[in-house]
């Protein structure tokens, strides 16, 4: 730590100290927030200087509790975040009702800001992905890796890794019907074919599937991994077609395995089993998970696309409840190369958090591997409904309160939460 920065962190921490006694800020996180997504990049803010964040779950929306200082006040101001100053006897009585045993809420103490990664590739543009779009905005740092970081080993440097529209199939996202002859199709192919043979494999789809080998074993030893979009599906296919050809001659070169399907390892995989591979290459899609199928694109109703958030116990079930704060219980749904899961291939093992009810479509999943867990959402971008290529990118500063991209940052603090719940 430079000497600069040492007198920044002394000088906050000691601007902490309580004004009027034991004082308290409160950042409501229910309909009043201003700026709900701006909140999360305040906590994560306050974790890198070292201060006390308390996450309140199912309080007015899933509130943070942190200790008052102008610094921190005049932060909100400055970011446009609502907040409410608590004397020390509101704050315990704020405590006092989250801890209540009949009560469905509780306390999360957050101990450190996380680091954090996201698999991208070196063309890529940050309005491709919905995730660093929320990480932009919010204001949380974070570090781009690809495959040469991946597959040196270089995950173990963070806490927390993020995958969006990436392919682990090496199908180039089977965009070759509409896209094969458009120049940025052209280019990204001939970039990944370099990169795979630079890092010693004469396949694209081989040199993708070590990629997602290395990121289960990341998941394994205690790290944390959000996928949305096709990186979900295709990651856990890549998973189970390990050693098995299910590419097509002009993804590979050469036509895939005849008796793919039926090689497949299911025990392999994450969070789906049972699954069909689509081999056809003219199709916008990778297997039966995806529901309801990219291609043909299907007739919705946007106006009655949504999908309803799993209600957990707070204190016995802290982890899925984490990942469900939201300031509503009912989210519009938006579309993506893949947009749910179907309920039918999902393992008994993982934990549904959200669902299209009535349907077979389920949105948004978690469950754990080893030490880590992995948690995957369905769809492109919560504030775009149905985003096509060249598109122009979402702009969040109107979408303020957005409960789609709440989920995503949900998942952005759930790293820094302490391993047992915190009793204050």
């Amino acid at each position: 730590m430079t000497k600069r920065a040492m007198l920044v962190a002394v000088v906050f921490a000691n601007a902490l100290v309580c004004v009027q006694g034991q004082t308290r800020m409160l950042v409501p996180m229910d309909l009043s927030q201003t700026d709900h997504l701006k909140s999360y990049g305040l906590a994560y803010w306050v974790l890198e200087k070292n201060g006390q964040v308390d996450w309140l779950l199912n309080y007015r929306g899933g509130s943070f509790l942190l200790e008052y200082s102008e610094v921190v006040a005049r932060e909100c101001r400055i970011r446009g975040i609502a907040f409410e100053p608590l004397s020390a006897a509101e704050a315990a009585q704020v405590f006092s009702n989250v801890q209540r045993e009949e009560a469905n809420t509780d306390v999360v103490r957050l101990e450190k800001a996380p680091r954090i990664a996201v698999y991208v590739p070196p063309d890529f543009k940050p309005w491709d992905d919905a995730v660093t779009l929320a990480l932009e905005y919010a204001e949380i740092p974070y570090t781009k890796v690809w495959d040469e970081e991946v597959l040196g080993g270089k995950l173990s440097d963070y806490d927390w890794l993020h995958l969006h529209h990436e392919d682990f199939t090496g199908q180039y996202g089977k965009f070759y019907a509409n896209f094969r002859t458009a120049q940025w199709y052209v280019e990204q192919q001939s970039m990944y074919e370099r990169e795979a043979k630079r890092l010693g494999y004469s396949k694209v789809g081989e040199e993708k599937k070590a990629v997602a080998r290395a990121i289960k074993d990341f998941v394994g030893n205690g790290g944390f991994m959000f996928a949305m979009c096709s990186a979900t599906d295709s990651y856990d296919i890549a998973l189970a077609a390990e050693g098995v050809d299910i590419c097509d001659v002009m993804f590979d070169g050469d036509p895939p395995d005849r008796s793919a399907q039926a090689r497949l390892d299911f025990s392999k995989a994450f969070a789906f089993e049972n699954f069909k591979l689509d081999m056809n290459a003219y199709r916008y899609e990778y297997s039966d998970i995806d529901i309801p199928s990219s291609d043909p694109p299907p007739l919705r109703d946007q106006t009655t696309d949504f999908f309803t958030l799993f209600e957990f116990s707070a204190k016995h079930d802290p982890v899925p409840t984490m990942l469900t704060q939201n300031h509503v219980s009912i989210v519009k749904g938006f579309m993506g190369q893949t947009t749910a899961f179907k309920k039918s291939l999902i393992k008994r093992t993982v934990v549904t958090l959200a669902e299209r009810e009535g349907t077979e479509e389920v949105r948004y999943i978690h469950g754990n591997f080893g030490r880590g867990t992995f948690t995957w959402f369905g769809g492109h971008d919560p504030e775009d409904y149905q985003h096509a290529v060249g598109d122009p990118p979402t702009d969040l500063s109107l979408h303020k309160n957005s409960p789609g991209y709440r989920l995503i940052l949900n998942n952005i603090l759930f790293p820094a939460a302490k391993k047992k719940q915190q009793k204050t």
